[in-house]
């Protein structure tokens, strides 16, 4: 169905009914990704930064990757971002609903850290390439190339550090460490993949549909395709990360919870690759707007903020949640403001 050629309330009742269809599966996800972490062998940071992370995050690829390869590069761009900056505001929700302590102090891990620090990485590489002339290798930048390669380093590097950790975090009694609740292997183990994957495929799905609602939107509205990814297809195709973090959190799954944030993330920051290859014009970096480029540096400093809160490792604060929470949701919803009321 072309939703440009219908009214404005058909495209919002199909945004309406897949915002539902993601929050349902990403809850669902949750309860299969921590026992697939158990069963797996990976563990729950690896396994909420790859497997969950990855997952979660296909709505939102589906949404930036068409979206790009039909020409609205300013709305592929500003939702596979926007998706990071408000997925990092959902650490801050989650800490609120962990009333035993800081989330941030019960859920320390190494390969959290390091994947804190590959996600500034990446999206700096992004930042770089909208300063540098428009050139393409192959139809898109050859920083988006260099995003790919850096990712797959990072995350091998993550998953080294994790089987052999050369230091750790002190460990105190509201720590949560990450110990298995079921045994390796068996059968279970691929009744649980093959859930995971029909519930991969679901939300596919319902990131297309969603895109496609989000450019009728854009369309029919006054809102530019800035604000409508950052604020529209970004918040609703993140809602797995949530609902996923929230479960994750009443599970007592908290390394999950945190890695399938910043795994998320990191992760999201392939969108971005991804749209530039799929926008076929040229360098999808120039082709938009400035509100792209600004919510990346927001996203940044946002990072930065939850990584000091990690190593910081805060066991109370305002409101029984650390600095960096409070920090992370005046930087968002500060930003966000502004992004509208600039744009």
């Amino acid at each position: 169905m072309d939703l440009m050629a219908q009214p404005l309330w058909a495209a919002l009742a199909v945004f309406s009914v897949t915002v539902l269809v993601i929050a349902a599966a990403g809850t669902v996800m949750a309860q299969v990704a921590d026992r697939l972490a158990d069963r797996s062998g990976l563990g729950e940071a690896i396994t909420g930064g790859l497997l969950l992370g990855a997952s979660t995050s296909l709505s939102g690829f589906i949404t930036s990757v068409s979206t790009a390869a039909q020409g609205f590069p300013d709305l592929a761009l500003s939702n596979a971002v926007g998706g990071i900056a408000v997925q990092t505001a959902f650490l801050a929700i989650a800490d609120i609903t962990y009333r035993r302590a800081n989330l941030e102090h019960a859920a320390a891990s190494i390969t959290n850290l390091i994947q804190g620090a590959l996600l500034i990485a990446l999206l700096s590489l992004s930042l770089v390439a909208d300063l540098m002339p428009p050139w393409t290798l192959f139809g898109c930048h050859p920083a988006s190339l260099a995003i790919l390669v850096a990712y797959i380093f990072g995350m091998r590097l993550a998953s080294e550090t994790h089987k052999e950790p050369l230091w750790g975090p002190k460990v105190t009694e509201e720590t949560r460490a990450d110990v298995p609740e079921e045994p390796q292997g068996g059968r279970a183990l691929y009744a649980l993949m093959l859930r995971f994957a029909l519930l991969f495929v679901i939300v596919g799905f319902a990131g297309y549909a969603l895109g496609q609602a989000g450019i009728a939107i854009s369309g029919k509205t006054p809102l530019s395709q800035g604000i409508v990814g950052t604020l529209l297809t970004a918040v609703s195709t993140s809602l797995p990360e949530l609902v996923t973090t929230l479960a994750a959190v009443r599970r007592g799954a908290l390394t999950l919870a945190v890695g399938g944030i910043i795994g998320g993330n990191t992760f999201d920051v392939i969108l971005v690759a991804a749209s530039d290859i799929a926008y076929r014009p040229g360098s999808i970096y120039h082709a938009t707007t400035a509100q792209p480029s600004f919510v990346i540096a927001l996203t940044i400093l946002m990072t930065a903020v939850l990584l000091l809160g990690l190593l910081r490792r805060q066991k109370y604060g305002f409101a029984n949640i650390g600095f960096e929470s409070l920090l992370l949701l005046l930087i968002y919803f500060g930003g966000t403001a502004l992004l509208v009321i600039t744009g």
